[in-house]
């Protein structure tokens, strides 16, 4: 076991299955979620997700959710004081372990060690080195339920986004395409699934391409049918 931990957290996929992997293969339960959301649109950084979705998804997962406040067009010196201060503030001054959903981009890896060791903590990454291809089936196979929430356009067709990540949307991405988007080809919301107690109902609002770089399914939570 790593001791204390929090997870960082984007509501993807690959955090899904770090998170099952904290708690199935190392015994370890976090103490929080760490995420980061723009200050000023409510989202989590890159993704787009709403923050209500997130948090959602923390209260279904029964970890708490610590947010880290940044601008929306954020310089790194800003993303790193600001992270700097949520790690060295309670609920995560005493924890000593981060533990990141990166798969095997070996300058991030090297990045997040190195910003941990300046506030005395490690990181731990669980799911580091497994073949997509195969994680992504697992993802499928496992009963997880994800949608695609924004997609790069210069490296997947626009139409991916706000499609079910499932078997037939793996056997539609191009040759060149990673499994599980691992070179930013696109971003996943986990809406049900082993992490969660219960499901979290979502619905597919406006498709919108934002600065010119990513498209975006304005993902909502589904609104309640009125019995009749």
């Amino acid at each position: 076991m790593p001791g204390a931990v929090a997870l960082s957290w984007s509501g993807g996929k690959d955090s899904a299955l770090a998170l099952r992997a904290l708690r199935d293969e190392q015994g370890a339960e976090p103490v929080a979620l760490l995420t980061t959301v723009t200050e000023d649109f409510g989202r989590v950084s890159m993704h787009g997700v709403r923050r209500e979705l997130v948090l959602e998804q923390a209260r279904a997962a029964g970890v708490p959710l610590v947010e880290v406040g940044i601008p929306a067009a954020c310089p790194n010196e800003v993303y790193e004081a600001r992270m700097r201060s949520a790690l060295e503030a309670p609920p995560l001054d005493d924890v000593p372990v981060v533990a990141f959903a990166d798969l095997f981009l070996e300058d991030i890896r090297a990045y997040r060690e190195e910003r941990l060791a300046l506030v005395g903590k490690r990181a731990l990454f669980p799911v580091w080195g497994r073949d997509t291809d195969l994680l992504a089936r697992e993802f499928i196979e496992a009963g997880f339920e994800a949608v695609l929430v924004s997609v790069d356009p210069s490296q997947l067709d626009p139409s991916f986004v706000g499609r079910s990540f499932d078997l037939e949307l793996l056997a539609d991405l191009p040759d060149g395409v990673d499994p599980c988007g691992e070179n930013g080809e696109f971003h996943t919301f986990v809406h049900g699934g082993p992490p969660f107690a219960w499901p979290i109902a979502v619905h597919c609002g406006d498709r919108v391409l934002r600065d010119g770089r990513f498209m975006y399914c304005d993902w909502t939570t589904a609104p309640a049918i009125a019995e009749a």
